[in-house]
């Protein structure tokens, strides 16, 4: 009634809108049961003249008539003068009309919204004429995509439906051939008029097909956005305003050539060598060097993109502007890699290039990032990169820095990793204030038919999911697809939001340049064999227009071939190349500043550990938390004033001293503010104002680096790619991701193999990202328990079989070699240690820790600030600290273990009064593996038999990654003894789900461990 209220003193003319929005279903039963006034039920006729209009009530009209009949002058006069009419039987077209006293002499009124003219006879009819002309125009724009001209071969529907959509077809609508010239008055939902109120129904269907139906498919109705959507059609439907001048024409064709003759003079050279070319799809140059000019010039700087191997090298030179020469190279297999790395294939590689923008004359920075055959393993990687480039400029809405993702159709609809990313473009902690996505839609993906690749209409569909609008172009139409490509560049900087450009094309080579297309596809291909290049058609079609001549034409054509010439011969010179060239964040200075070969300190003073202990620990008076937290508090001030930390503590010590030093600090991951287990609450949350929190750690100095903690989406493959990619723009910043258990790390596996173990040796693409995964066999069952160690193990890069050699610089080349570190720690101060050395160290490697769960709360898993102080450093392995040590010569076993069995093993050991007879030493690192304090250990207890102890199954855990490398200490010293093993049996599953069993397991683990026969 509220609303009503607000009605009735409206006039009819501006109310009317809103009561079209009411129910049609709603009205319409009340006109056939013969319910509602009479006023009711005429107004019903009219309003469901509209199919395409619902709502909320019903009741609107009714409630008028009401207040009507009680009190004419409680309505606006001329509802007055509606009711009246409709009272004496007037039909509902013509129940309105204007009373005297809103008349001006001056002022015309405004016409109903069905009028033609002011003072035309409007009837039942002509309402529902002009309401199906207004479904039309809408099922223009909502369906027009469906039918428009896409596919450069004229084969293929973009949509794979042949059919035309119902909606589209004018007859459905009631309208006869005689009704093309009539005049209808254009609604405000539509630009197509440009300055013209109204246009001949024949002129609006041919207006709407010419920008909907031709070769750019607009999808955009589906945004809830009526901002959004009304800047699209005014992109789109405004007579004119897609126009190009001769100097931009021209632009485009020196740009085909560039991207076409380019892909010739490649083909001509290495005729029997993979390259991933771009034939078929040679207007993705001109196209992306459009998206790069328009957002130049309105102040992008930086742009960071990703793709995958289909056209990567004319990317590389022709949008990046790559030296030819350094191409090239890539083609000579017998150049030898001046530095390190095993490299990968050319179309695999990244780089980072600074250049001026000739249409600009501004300086930009292009970066594109290497990336395996995991075609959108790179999306979230290049999201990453791009938001710490933003967060290091300060660019705080996207205005400096953007990402541009490459997709091929059949991996954009196929692979889930895209929807993560896209998932994670409106996060506030992970925007990147909008992406464009070029999808090159060759139509096929490899050689599967995109009837059984993909379920959705279109392959861009997921696209669908963050509101981001679709332009479907069809990619022989360089003019079209430049027009997107601005469009898409001033949606980006307007919204702030991600768009697609939806390339349809083809491939004129096939999967690659020795693979045989015909076998699969016959008829595209007989069709490709007789369709001319697109720079051919366009350059035919501006010589025709006389925009160029057949001698500009040709004179490009020889000035770029010069060039490609020019850049062969100089690439025959080269004697060697350097991986480091390929890199896409250089760090240059990073490491002109650093001995490789000098092992930092990673201790801190005791004032700096109590001051963030006590900052850590402490709230404002004025914010509310919650009683439990602050008992927490309480815990952790008292562990300070006793000098101990726990391992939440130990981790705080760790980020607050790098804080103070300068050094950026990002933890992401599922739950990770508060933590998994309820231990770390970085954030703390006031518990009587929504969304007001504090974060302790960002206010221990005033002049600090920025702690950024954020819960992440539920994704872990999306999650930890954007956090490798944030980690590869700055070697000074610690960037960590935290599963919520060790396991979930599975679903990330890909990142994890294809790009942070193997980045190295691949890319010379150094990172220090640091992994915590949860682990720990606590009886849970087999979800939750392991980190699945033993798979990080596999991947590591040393030998088993070679022993280092021994010298004074043993750790730090172990550390300068090894792909990375893993570790399976078991005292808050080797994960104080162990982050610090993260940043401390002269080179960058990624940090994979399994971290505890029971250990969290143990007391006798603290460690006192005497660890973390001057003289402390990080151990790789923790010796036996108890009566053994003292009693080396007598110790009859000696056990080695690594991660939280260790204080079961001690409390079983002091149970079984076990002390002075088994030493215990822990491998706190498994990668590199510490053979020289193995050996010390192997030494210290001549007389000892050895057992290697954990808690997962034989076939899983450090087992057999520790047995090998054990044995071969053991030649070293010449010693013949034999490893036992002490743990769980082989088994398909990582745990049991049984307690009992667990119980029982973790019996005949202690029995065989420290059983001395």
């Amino acid at each position: 009634m509220h609303r009503i209220g607000k009605l009735l003193t409206k006039p009819y003319g501006r109310v009317l809108p809103h009561l079209l929005r009411a129910s049609t279903r709603g009205y319409a039963s009340r006109v056939e049961d013969g319910t509602g006034s009479h006023a009711a039920r005429a107004f019903a006729t009219q309003a469901a003249a509209e199919p395409f209009l619902s709502g909320s009530s019903s009741t609107y009209v009714e409630e008028m008539y009401l207040a009507w009949q009680s009190d004419p002058n409680s309505v606006h006069k001329s509802w007055d003068s509606f009711f009246r009419q409709t009272a004496r039987g007037a039909p509902p077209g013509q129940a309105y009309t204007r009373p005297p006293s809103l008349t001006s002499s001056t002022v015309p009124m405004a016409l109903p919204i069905h009028a033609v003219t002011q003072g035309a006879p409007v009837d039942e009819k002509t309402i529902e004429d002009h309401l199906s002309v207004q479904s039309i125009i809408r099922s223009y724009q909502t369906r027009g995509h469906n039918v428009s001209d896409l596919d450069p071969l004229g084969i293929l529907h973009a949509d794979l439906d042949s059919e035309t959509p119902p909606e589209l077809i004018i007859s459905n609508y009631g309208l006869e051939e005689h009704d093309m010239e009539r005049v209808f008055r254009l609604p405000t939902t539509t630009y197509i008029g440009g300055n013209e109120a109204a246009l001949p129904l024949k002129e609006i269907i041919r207006r709407l097909e010419e920008v909907y139906c031709r070769h750019i498919g607009v999808e955009f109705m589906f945004i809830n956005n009526l901002d959004q959507t009304d800047w699209i059609r005014r992109r789109f439907e405004t007579p004119g305003i897609m126009q190009f001048s001769n100097e931009e024409k021209r632009l485009i064709m020196a740009r085909l050539i560039r991207s076409t003759r380019f892909e010739e003079f490649l083909a001509r050279k290495w005729s029997s060598e993979k390259r991933f070319g771009l034939e078929g799809c040679e207007v993705l140059i001109p196209a992306m060097k459009t998206i790069i000019d328009s957002s130049s010039a309105i102040g992008v700087e930086s742009f960071v993109i990703g793709m995958p191997h289909r056209g990567r090298l004319n990317v590389l030179a022709n949008v990046c502007r790559k030296p030819l020469e350094k191409i090239i190279c890539q083609f000579d297999s017998k150049l030898e890699a001046s530095d390190e790395g095993s490299g990968d294939v050319k179309y695999h590689l990244g780089m980072s290039h600074e250049r001026l923008n000739r249409v600009t004359s501004k300086h930009i920075r292009l970066a594109v990032v290497a990336n395996p055959s995991h075609l959108e393993a790179v999306d979230p990687v290049v999201q990453g990169k791009t938001k710490a480039e933003q967060f290091y400029r300060g660019d705080t809405d996207g205005k400096k820095v953007m990402s541009i993702l490459l997709h091929g159709d059949a991996a954009f609809a196929g692979q889930g990793i895209v929807y993560e990313t896209l998932h994670l473009s409106d996060l506030p902690a992970f925007t990147t204030h909008g992406t464009i996505h070029i999808v090159v839609n060759n139509q096929i993906g490899f050689t599967t038919d995109p009837r059984s690749s993909r379920s959705s209409p279109y392959c861009t569909d997921v696209a669908r999911v963050v509101n981001a609008p679709i332009f479907h172009v069809n990619a022989d139409d360089p003019e079209a697809v430049t027009y997107v490509c601005k469009v898409a560049a001033d949606w980006r900087a307007t919204f702030g939001k991600d768009v697609v450009i939806d390339l349809v094309c083809y491939r004129r080579m096939g999967h690659n340049e020795m693979d045989e297309p015909m076998f699969t596809q016959p008829l595209m291909y007989k069709k490709i064999a007789k369709t001319p290049t697109v720079l051919t058609k366009f350059a035919e079609h501006l010589i025709q227009n006389n925009i160029v001549t057949q001698q500009e034409y040709e004179e490009e054509i020889a000035k770029y071939d010069k060039i490609c010439e020019e850049a062969y011969s100089l690439a025959k010179k080269e004697t060697a190349v350097s991986n480091a060239e390929w890199l896409d964040s250089p760090w240059t200075d990073f490491f002109k500043k650093k001995d490789q070969m000098k092992l930092p300190n990673t201790f801190v003073d005791e004032d700096t550990l109590n001051h963030i202990g006590k900052n850590f620990s402490t709230i404002p008076e004025d914010f509310v938390i919650h009683g439990g937290l602050k008992r927490v508090l309480r815990a952790r001030a008292e562990m300070v004033k006793n000098r101990m930390a726990d391992w939440a503590l130990g981790e705080a010590l760790a980020f607050g001293s790098l804080l103070k030093e300068g050094i950026h600090v990002r933890l992401s991951g599922q739950d990770v503010e508060r933590g998994t287990f309820s231990h770390r609450h970085h954030v703390l949350h006031h518990q009587e104002i929504d969304r007001k929190t504090y974060v302790p750690l960002n206010h221990l100095y005033p002049d600090q680096s920025h702690y950024t903690v954020c819960n992440s989406s539920l994704s872990e493959y999306g999650v930890l790619g954007f956090e490798l990619g944030y980690s590869m723009t700055n070697p000074n910043a610690l960037v960590i991701w935290e599963a919520q258990f060790g396991d979930f790390a599975n679903t990330a596996q890909c990142i994890i193999d294809q790009f942070i173990s193997s980045g190295q040796a691949k890319w010379v693409r150094q990172s220090g990202i640091v992994l915590l995964l949860p682990h720990g066999y606590e009886g849970m069952g087999p979800e939750h328990s392991s980190c699945r160690i033993e798979r990080f193990l596999q991947l590591s890069n040393d030998d088993q079989d070679y022993f280092p050699v021994e010298d004074e610089n043993f750790e730090i080349q172990q550390l300068h070699e090894t792909n990375w570190f893993v570790c399976n720690l078991t005292t808050p101060a080797n994960l104080f240690h162990a982050l610090r050395r993260q940043i401390s160290l002269p080179f960058r490697k990624p940090l994979v820790v399994a971290t505890p769960k029971s250990l969290l709360r143990l007391p006798e898993a603290r460690s006192s600030f005497d660890d973390m102080i001057q003289g402390s450093k990080f151990q790789r392995l923790i010796p036996e600290n108890g009566p053994a040590r003292d009693n080396s010569d007598t110790v009859k076993k000696l056990l080695f273990c690594s991660g939280k069995i260790y204080y079961e093993l001690v409390k079983e050991r002091e149970k079984k009064d076990l002390v002075s007879d088994i030493a215990i030493s822990r491998i706190e690192q498994l990668t590199p593996f510490p053979h020289d304090q193995v050996k010390k250990e192997l030494l210290k207890y001549p007389k000892a038999s050895l057992c290697w102890v954990q808690e997962e199954h034989k076939n899983m855990g450090p087992y057999a990654y520790i047995e090998p490398r054990l044995r071969t200490v053991l030649r070293k010293i010449d010693d013949s003894r034999e490893l036992e093993y002490a743990g769980r049996y082989p088994a398909a599953s990582a745990a049991t789900g049984n307690k009992q069993m667990h119980l029982m397991e973790l019996s005949g683990l202690f029995h065989a461990a420290l059983s001395l026969d």
